[in-house]
């Protein structure tokens, strides 16, 4: 498959819809704040690079991870569907919305409700049409009710409600609450766009959702995990007869493991498992290279006959729905 957004090799145009990294880094972001306050001896090489190297030619610049599905209908018609809103949010909406030239968002898939996936919620004003008075269709946003709980929490200025005798209109994001189930035999449809939910752990005591969708190319998106529910495992696997096309997955360290995240040793063995035809990684730290890391990778993927890399901010990926 072409990255590239050009016309294919063999001459036939490219597919009309694709998917957009808007990032692929941890929670809190790469470069890792800390190595630049208080640089090691030597200091750290990914981070420093990000000081020399601007961050649309550095594929080592990670916001919070991100996607933005650009689902074009057979009509022609293309609707924007992102999929989490964190932290970076506008850092991503400057960097990448403007150079792939996308236009708005019709619609938003929350995984969880951690600070990486909404803390960007009250941004979304700035790709909504401007009105002092909030007159504007809002835009729908699909949860589960464990996330409506704590957003309702941490955002009740975001939540439809009467205005107090004397109170003032105050110019917010205007989001419409839509409740999904954690439940793989649930799917829901956002903006045309049917999306399976995939329930996983998150640590063993939360339950994060992934996403499945594409009828003509299987794309599922899992970026917080720690363990599979085995149902899960069942329905995206090739051994289910529902071989991926595309498995972007959670990598957060290169060794050993972690308890709400998988690392690089447990996702090659859940690639192994599920045998996708194709993946890319999302969620890194610092501790990844993604030159050097790729390399590997390379070697592992002729290894073990699954393609799989690094995926980095601003990464698109032409392919039909």
């Amino acid at each position: 498959m072409d990255v590239s957004g050009n016309v294919a090799s063999n001459g036939l145009a490219e597919p009309r819809s694709a998917l957009i990294f808007l990032g692929t880094g941890c929670s809190s972001a790469v470069p890792n704040a800390i190595c630049l306050v208080q640089p090691t001896d030597p200091p750290c090489s990914v981070c420093s690079q990000s000081l020399s190297v601007p961050p649309e030619r550095n594929p080592n610049y990670r916001c919070n991870t991100s996607l933005l599905i650009d689902y074009c209908k057979t009509n022609g018609e293309h609707h924007y569907i992102l999929i989490d809103v964190g932290k970076t949010f506008r850092e991503q909406v400057l960097r990448w919305f403007t150079f792939h030239k996308i236009p708005r968002v019709d619609a938003i898939v929350l995984t969880h409700e951690h600070a990486d996936a909404v803390l960007g919620l009250d941004d979304m004003r700035a790709v909504q049409p401007f009105s002092p008075t909030n007159d504007i269709a809002p835009t729908p946003i699909f949860l589960s009710q464990e996330a409506m709980d704590s957003v309702s929490v941490k955002f009740p200025y975001l939540l439809k409600k009467k205005l107090k005798d004397g109170q003032e209109v105050r110019r917010v994001s205007q989001l419409e609450w839509k409740i999904i189930e954690n439940d793989c035999k649930k799917p829901f449809v956002a903006s045309g766009l049917k999306l399976v939910p995939l329930p996983v752990m998150h640590g063993e005591d939360y339950v994060c959702l992934g996403f499945l969708f594409g009828e003509k190319y299987k794309v599922a998106y899992i970026s917080d995990v720690s363990r599979f529910i085995p149902t899960t495992e069942h329905y995206i696997s090739k051994s289910s007869g529902q071989q991926l096309d595309l498995l972007i997955l959670d990598t957060l360290y290169k060794k050993g493991s972690h308890n709400v995240h998988f690392c690089l040793p447990q996702t090659l063995d859940a690639l192994k498992k599920l045998c996708p035809k194709r993946a890319l990684l999302i969620g890194m730290t610092h501790e990844f290279d993604h030159h050097k890391d790729n390399e590997f990778l390379r070697e592992w993927s002729a290894r073990e006959g699954i393609d799989v890399q690094l995926a980095h901010d601003g990464l698109r990926v032409p392919l039909d729905l």
